[in-house]
């Protein structure tokens, strides 16, 4: 399968590039949605869960404990699901599982794939830590747009998961990607962010934008992700950095550059 890194145009631009370049910023939604529905997710799909967040989940089960304290399965959301790989997968290591996409198109896409997936788990589902010490978990997929809250009904996470989710967004929109994130988290509440393109100059235009230091600014800084001050941090944002590392297994298109870290809602 193409990575969309590779999907690239006579001009040397990517085909994801090359589509938003001539799309005004408000109309972002419903251009993802337009290539939901002409076909084309094949620039972003990555045809199996985050090979990352499915170790990380493994190796730490104290911490990634699916139940609460009082009995109950944890909520998991997972932003820019896509065809829904990272939210069966977290449902079959036992969380309740919501995928959000903006396009009805994506979303009908995900429910095929989960209500197929979870009958019969592909391998690629699990790391070699697997142990099946949980009872599956559920998933629902939800049309809507991240930033509006008609799709909440009043649900909070105790965590999420962003992957080509952040870096999908123009960045004029970070700070306000930020501030969602923390109004969606309860208080203690992970956000778990496999950090993409690092690799790629910041001068460069996107999709899929260009991420150094952002994420840090964003939640640990309080920043606009715009203007990175690469000095010490007032830590003023609403998370707390508590892990930051490079995992062992990624995606190819990360180039070994991929970062995973976790910020705990203050």
């Amino acid at each position: 399968m193409a990575h969309p890194e590779r999907l690239q145009t006579q001009e040397g631009k990517t085909r994801l590039v090359k589509y938003f370049e001539s799309q005004y910023v408000g109309d972002h939604s419903a251009a993802w949605s337009n290539l939901w529905d002409t076909d084309n997710s094949d620039m972003w799909d990555r045809g199996k869960p985050s090979p990352a967040l499915i170790d990380l989940v493994e190796r730490n089960k104290d911490f990634f404990n699916p139940i609460t304290a009082d009995g109950r399965r944890k909520r998991a959301l997972v932003p820019g699901c896509g065809k829904g790989y990272d939210v069966v997968m977290l449902a079959l290591h036992g969380f309740d599982v919501y995928g959000l996409e903006v396009s009805a198109t994506g979303t009908s896409v995900a429910k095929e794939y989960a209500s197929k997936e979870l009958q019969s788990p592909q391998a690629y589902n699990f790391g070699v830590g697997w142990e099946n010490t949980s009872k599956q978990g559920t998933t629902s997929f939800i049309q809507g747009d991240f930033f509006e809250a008609d799709w909440e009904e009043g649900r909070k996470f105790e965590m999420i998961y962003d992957y080509t989710f952040l870096c999908a967004l123009h960045p004029t929109l970070r700070s306000k990607w930020a501030s969602r994130m923390a109004d969606l988290l309860v208080r203690g509440g992970m956000l778990i962010c496999l950090e993409f393109p690092l690799f790629k100059d910041p001068g460069l235009p996107g999709p899929p934008w260009p991420l150094q230091g952002v994420y840090w600014n964003l939640l640990a800084d309080g920043g606009d992700g715009m203007v990175l001050d690469r000095g010490k941090s007032s830590e003023q944002g609403s998370f707390t950095r508590v892990v930051y590392f490079k995992p062992e297994r990624s995606y190819e298109s990360g180039r070994g550059t991929d970062m995973l870290s976790i910020y705990v809602r203050k």
